[in-house]
């Protein structure tokens, strides 16, 4: 028995789909089928029920995924420690850099089990495909996420602020009430950018958004710093590094606030996941 087996069969299981396999694989989809019928002949059980409509996992099938993913992630365990005195976590990470992600970088290298972190900067859903893939040990996803291709759990919660130019009249207040922005004056960005931070920040409003998403994050508040009735919502450690002097960002009353995750790998083992999460939490 082979590991490329057991990420073949892994892989096809997640997809249910033996073409989309292959294309996560980057192999031809006939050398996926083969290696699967080895690793049954092997096991002398039927893992997948194929028909020239649907792929389906066999109870046999969903005891083995299970031992498969734990047998992948132990290989990779020993591959760290043979050759690398401590772990490299790709991480999926936006481009903006947080207080939170330097202190959890600080304290992944510093750690009982220290880790080497390199940040890639993806979007959202690119990033979540990455982890699924095995391409990021890791990622972090601001918003409402649901997944059945990964693992996700919450780390830590942050407040939603909203984000006004200086001009505007409530740029001097300590906090403000969504109720008293007005709703023609909300920019959000398209949701294709970002849509767990998109929905998220949907669902807090009190009216639907009267102008249509558009653009970037960047041209969103490139608009709301020279509109003086324009304004957003941003998650408040988004925001803590940007250095525009035209910008005010003002703390909301009654709050709203907005979960981060932690975003892995099926087959990363429990304990990993706690440490992310711990490293990532308040």
């Amino acid at each position: 028995m082979e590991l490329r087996a057991l990420q073949y069969f892994v892989t096809v299981a997640e997809e249910l789909h033996f073409g989309r396999a292959a294309e996560r694989l980057r192999i031809v989809q006939p050398a996926v089928s083969q290696q699967i019928s080895r690793l049954e002949r092997d096991l002398g059980v039927r893992l997948l029920d194929r028909t020239s409509r649907r792929v389906r996992v066999t109870p046999a099938g969903e005891r083995v995924l299970a031992a498969a993913r734990e047998t992948l992630a132990a290989a990779a365990r020993v591959r760290v420690v043979a050759g690398e005195p401590a772990a490299v976590l790709r991480i999926g990470v936006a481009s903006c850099v947080t207080h939170r992600l330097d202190r959890a970088l600080a304290r992944m290298r510093d750690g009982a089990r220290p880790a080497a972190p390199t940040l890639v900067d993806l979007p959202v859903t690119a990033r979540i495909d990455a982890v699924r893939d095995g391409d990021l040990d890791l990622a972090l996803v601001r918003g409402a996420v649901t997944s059945t291709t990964t693992t996700v759990v919450r780390a830590w919660t942050e407040p939603l602020h909203a984000v006004v130019s200086r001009d505007h009249r409530a740029a001097g207040k300590p906090v403000v009430s969504l109720h008293d922005l007005d709703p023609a004056g909300l920019r959000l960005a398209a949701r294709d950018n970002d849509p767990p931070l998109h929905d998220a920040i949907l669902a807090v409003l009190p009216t639907a958004p009267v102008r249509p998403p558009a653009g970037d994050m960047l041209n969103v508040l490139f608009e709301v710093s020279r509109d003086p009735e324009g304004w957003t919502l941003l998650p408040s450690e988004q925001l803590a590094q940007s250095s525009s002097d035209r910008m005010r960002q003002i703390p909301l009353d009654p709050p709203a606030t907005i979960d981060g995750h932690v975003v892995t790998s099926l087959a990363t083992p429990g304990t990993c996941v706690a440490s992310y999460v711990a490293a990532f939490g308040e």
